[in-house]
């Protein structure tokens, strides 16, 4: 979708009394959204996961795009205290059940937030992964929540392009070779190439939950 769709869909929304939302992990090819969404209607929230074990950097590139963007970035954070996040040997969950680690810290602090929403506005893209691949522009959530895709068609040219065409900030890890960035533990630098092979490395997982948890399965006929 271009931006005059994008802008039409939420004003669509808007006029329907529809209450939005978006979130944002704040890596560079996030900030396209972003931008978006500022030129548009700079009111709607943006939530940040804040997980309790992002990059510094990440954290401070947040405060930076809130300012630059004037946007209203709002933290979601589990109501799970760290010390219960451990496995029977003491252990952080990130380091054995990654699934459930990211279920207490991405998936369910916003199923809270969706409660209180009609419209997640998401920003995957389907050349991110086969799941990102199978879903649609809008996408029934929890909730009765629709999710909407408006980025689902662009490719990582195109990211960059508008990155570059209105000349946006980087995340500062994108320097030093990181590619997708997520939590600090369960994210190293690209080895593979774009494919999301730097992220909970050797665990056999590609997505946090979000995309997976957060949507409806249509009925198999």
């Amino acid at each position: 979708m271009d931006f005059e769709s994008i802008k039409n869909k939420l004003q669509q929304y808007k006029a329907e009394g529809k209450k939005m939302f978006t979130t944002s992990s704040f890596q560079s090819h996030s900030l396209v959204l972003l931008h978006i969404i500022s030129r548009i209607d700079n009111t709607i929230p943006v939530y940040s996961i804040n997980t309790g074990f992002l990059f510094p950097e990440t954290i401070q590139f947040k405060d930076r795009i809130a300012e630059e963007f004037g946007l209203n970035i709002i933290d979601a954070k589990s109501s799970i205290p760290k010390a219960q996040q451990k496995d029977a040997k003491g252990n952080f969950l990130f380091t054995s059940d990654p699934d459930y680690c990211c279920f207490l810290n991405k998936v369910q602090p916003l199923d809270g937030v969706l409660a209180d929403h009609d419209v997640w506005i998401n920003g995957v893209r389907a050349d991110q992964s086969a799941v990102r691949k199978a879903m649609e522009i809008e996408q029934a959530a929890p909730h009765d929540v629709i999710r909407f895709h408006p980025m689902l068609d662009w490719s990582k040219q195109e990211i960059y392009k508008y990155i570059k065409e209105h000349n946006l900030p980087r995340h500062p890890l994108e320097a030093k070779g990181y590619d997708s960035i997520g939590c600090e533990p369960c994210t190293r630098k690209m080895i593979l190439g774009d494919d999301r092979s730097a992220r909970w490395f050797g665990m056999k997982k590609t997505e946090c939950g979000l995309n997976t948890d957060l949507v409806v399965k249509k009925d198999k006929k």
